[in-house]
């Protein structure tokens, strides 16, 4: 392959923006990347490191602020920085397409999705009117979208996550593309769509002969779809090679880490947190990178920048001492605090609960139709102890964070009860709480970003609580708020920045600390590492971990990543489409038997493994929501037994002592 032409050949480019200093500031530095045709790179590393600003400026584009300082970009033998933008815009989404991380923001609301693929047609291909819709069938069925005929009249809200993510793919599949340049495309997706995606895209590269990049921090997407892998620091390439040989033992101590922070399912206990984070934008540097957060340094490494080297075993290493890689382990696991169940009140109850979204009309009201169709989440039951963690997991739409809004008073319920250890029934409405019931519970949001007000400091939002829940202001207030950063590990100079001052990782530390400064008895957790890269993830659970120790805080811990369930979660709670499918403690769970959803939902679950097999399970149905009779799962159940699946709800079946499932298998048949 290296012998042929590449298709995309990015040769030193340096980029950055001026600081107010108006010194020159890199975010970029003397990066090189050559993409031949069919080949796929994933680039990887933390927030900040560079990663997206590489895969845009491979298209010839770059965020606003920005500039290239130095170096090209060629594709197909044209310098994309040197082309009008109308030239640019004729290999934008035709020969060179970009699939973003948020499908939403690539789909106009308001269009039907075969009339935005139609769009795209238009622009970059020459398909005549009359064959517009049948290309339109084609694209969503090489997506593998069901009854493609159904879902191109349907505007994209009408869509899930994963089914959105499929026709941003096949919108920037329209225009028949070299290259395919994705960012993040998975992040935020449940494990089966995650997973059926990702063979989506090696089955469209290996059959079309397309080129892709793909930007990720998940290294077990990159171990899916990609052959060879660079690892960014800092805005500089310091590591690239096989995706194999570096998944199974990289040469450089920053690969190593990233690595050993990963959580895994085969292993049991906290992945270690990497300290420290990446150096800011600069000019001159005079050290490696990653010197102060290395644990093999020398004086050598903090007054001399490394160069690229290339290393015997092929891969290109920017290193003083790699030689001594191998005093870095692979995996470092810090223990689970072992929690007994069942042997802590309960410090939460929620009593047959039933959450609807659907709206009542003045007919409902005059004949009594209360409501029609199955509720959304249906007769939940479900106890957490005094100081436990319990996960809940399934797939997107399985009701998660819709009881996590109920718990918390923001969705009405359709009928049971939610209450405190003490036995105190809690309103439904979150306006008819009073402080001490407001105070008690606490919600941590996935986007920190939702919730916390761009125009107040830090401090002010951290007041907010200490005013509602206990009266204080002045010194005692700001000396309070100071303790409280301390426990999530940032300093006091944090309290006068700005969200929009703060990195991801920084904002959900925040989001954390606001929880906790109300000392409260449950804390809400939802999906609140998703967007995270694996080294901040790993700090936050460990920040979990110990507040949840420091405080005997109770956890409802909401996430599709089931490692970081396992890691974090003494109880784990399946739910598929708002019903119970399986219930009992982590380590029950995850090593089986399961019921049938469990093990769809384990067989996609992904790892930095690169030989790693799959059990997925064809995903060709069409969600039309609850089924009003028998088993919620019976239309994609791989072992479904017949019409009793279809007409009888299935029963509660003991597998351990505080392990049930509701399934019409027998345990013996398990």
């Amino acid at each position: 392959m290296d012998s042929l032409p590449p298709l995309l050949k990015v040769n030193g480019i340096e980029i950055g923006f001026n600081g107010r200093d108006g010194n020159f500031l890199q975010v970029l530095r003397n990066v090189n990347l050559t993409l031949h045709k069919g080949e796929s790179i994933g680039i990887v590393g933390e927030s900040g490191s560079g990663k997206s600003t590489l895969a845009l400026a491979a298209m010839g584009y770059l965020k606003h602020g920005l500039r290239l300082s130095k170096g090209s970009v060629n594709f197909d033998d044209q310098p994309l920085f040197e082309l009008n933008q109308s030239k640019l815009q004729t290999i934008w989404g035709g020969r060179l397409a970009l699939v973003p991380q948020n499908s939403g923001q690539s789909l106009t609301p308001t269009m039907r999705v075969g009339e935005q693929i139609i769009e795209s047609l238009k622009l970059h291909t020459a398909t005549v009117p009359k064959d517009y819709w049948s290309a339109v069938k084609r694209l969503l069925k090489q997506v593998r979208l069901p009854e493609p005929d159904i879902i191109m009249h349907r505007f994209p809200h009408e869509l899930s996550g994963g089914q959105q993510q499929r026709v941003a793919i096949a919108m920037a599949l329209s225009g028949e593309p070299d290259a395919l340049l994705l960012d993040e495309p998975t992040t935020g997706l449940d494990v089966t769509t995650q997973a059926h995606i990702l063979e989506l895209l090696r089955d469209i590269a290996s059959t079309k002969g397309m080129a892709m990049i793909y930007v990720s921090h998940d290294l077990g997407a990159i171990a899916r779809v990609c052959e060879r892998v660079i690892v960014m620091y800092a805005g500089e390439s310091v590591l690239e090679g096989e995706t194999r040989k570096i998944l199974r033992n990289p040469s450089h101590p920053y690969a190593r880490a990233l690595l050993a922070s990963i959580p895994k399912l085969s292993s049991g206990g906290f992945p270690a947190a990497l300290d420290g984070r990446p150096p800011a934008p600069s000019g001159t540097r005079n050290q490696c990178a990653f010197s102060d957060r290395c644990g093999i340094a020398q004086s050598r490494c903090f007054s001399e920048h490394p160069k690229l080297q290339k290393l015997t075993n092929g891969e290109q290493c920017r290193c003083h001492f790699p030689e001594l890689i191998e005093q870095i382990p692979l995996s470092s696991l810090v223990p689970k605090p072992i929690n007994i169940i069942g042997k802590s009140k309960p410090a939460l109850n929620l009593k047959t609960l039933s959450i609807t979204y659907e709206k009542r009309g003045i007919l409902d009201f005059i004949f009594g139709n209360k409501y029609r169709n199955p509720p959304t989440v249906d007769a939940i039951d479900l106890s957490v102890g005094i100081g436990e963690t319990l996960g809940l997991v399934g797939e997107s739409g399985s009701g998660k964070s819709t009881i996590l809004k109920s718990i918390a008073g923001l969705k009405p319920l359709k009928s049971g009860d939610i209450s405190l250890h003490d036995g105190s029934n809690l309103p439904v409405d979150v306006e008819k709480r009073n402080s001490e019931q407001l105070r008690r519970i606490q919600l941590i949001f996935q986007n920190p970003d939702e919730s916390l007000n761009p125009r107040h400091t830090i401090v002010e939002i951290l007041a907010q609580p200490l005013r509602l829940y206990f009266g204080l202001t002045g010194k005692t207030l700001r000396d309070r708020a100071i303790l409280i950063l301390e426990k999530v590990r940032l300093s006091e100079e944090y309290l006068d920045r700005y969200p929009s001052q703060l990195s991801g990782g920084e904002k959900q530390r925040v989001a954390i600390a606001r929880a906790f400064i109300a000392e409260p008895e449950v804390v809400l957790c939802d999906e609140v590492t998703s967007a995270l890269d694996v080294s901040v993830q790993a700090a936050v659970l460990e920040l979990l971990n110990d507040l949840k120790r420091l405080n005997n805080t109770t956890y409802i811990f909401v996430s599709h990543d089931l490692a970081v369930v396992k890691a974090l979660s003494d109880r784990v709670a399946v739910l598929y489409q708002g019903r119970l499918c399986e219930l009992g403690s982590t380590k029950n769970v995850f090593s089986g038997p399961s019921h049938p959803y469990t093990e769809v939902l384990l067989g996609a679950v992904l790892e930095p493994d690169p030989d790693m097999v799959l059990n997925l399970v064809a995903d060709d149905t069409v969600e039309l929501g609850p089924p009003a009779l028998g088993c919620p799962f019976q239309r994609r159940c791989p072992r479904r037994l017949g019409s009793i699946c279809e007409e009888k709800s299935p029963p509660e079946r003991l597998l351990e002592v505080n392990h049930k499932i509701l399934c019409h298998i027998s345990v013996e048949d398990l």
